[in-house]
């Protein structure tokens, strides 16, 4: 997995990510207008989800090219499928 993606990259977004989520953590706590808390959970799931789009073109990129060029295109396919469903309904 690590060839198709670019690690650093992905672990400066999800250090920020933890960063957003325990600053959410702690502003339940510090009594914090409920819209504000929402705004922060809503940038943080946006955050997550960009990561999942990095992880996708990489995925699109090396290992299902690799995949189709030297395996079974049709299992490469059907596992392709599974994962954009589950990072569809992610949302």
């Amino acid at each position: 997995m690590k060839k198709c993606m670019d690690a650093d990259n992905l672990h400066r977004r999800l250090r920020k990510i933890i960063g957003q989520v325990q600053a959410i953590d702690r502003m339940v706590d510090e009594d914090v207008p409920c819209e504000d808390v929402l705004a922060q959970i809503h940038a943080a799931k946006a955050a997550l989800n960009k990561c999942g789009g990095v992880i996708m073109q990489g995925h699109i990129q090396h290992c299902i090219r690799d995949g189709l060029q030297h395996g079974d295109a049709d299992r490469i396919i059907a596992n392709f499928a599974k994962a954009v469903e589950r990072f569809a309904n992610m949302n």
